[in-house]
């Protein structure tokens, strides 16, 4: 087993600089947290793997493909691979939990 606590996660991502920060990985996925700033520009490209985000806390809109929606804590959303998807409007911090499967090229 292994186990990590959000909030010692989101510090170390703080302390990193950047947006993403991956914390398990394994032949079958990988897990992350990802943090979006009120206003931030998400320039994410389609993956190659399989996504799910898991929305902690915030607030904002998601697209993938021609579907938007907005999106708020206690959302999941699975984007196949290879869809172009993206987050915007955001209007609070987005904390969010994201699984690949197979892990992140």
């Amino acid at each position: 087993m292994e186990a990590r606590d959000l909030a010692g996660l989101l510090n170390e991502r703080a302390r990193g600089g950047r947006p993403y920060l991956e914390f398990l990985r394994s032949g079958s996925m990988s897990i992350g947290v990802f943090v979006l700033d009120v206003g931030a520009i998400d320039g994410q490209r389609p993956h190659a793997e399989d996504e799910v985000y898991v929305v902690i806390d915030g607030r904002g809109r998601f697209t993938a493909a021609d579907d938007t929606r907005a999106v708020v804590p206690g959302d999941t959303i699975y984007v196949p691979a290879g869809v172009p998807h993206r987050f915007h409007d955001i209007t609070e911090q987005l904390r969010l939990i994201v699984v690949f499967a197979p892990p992140e090229t």
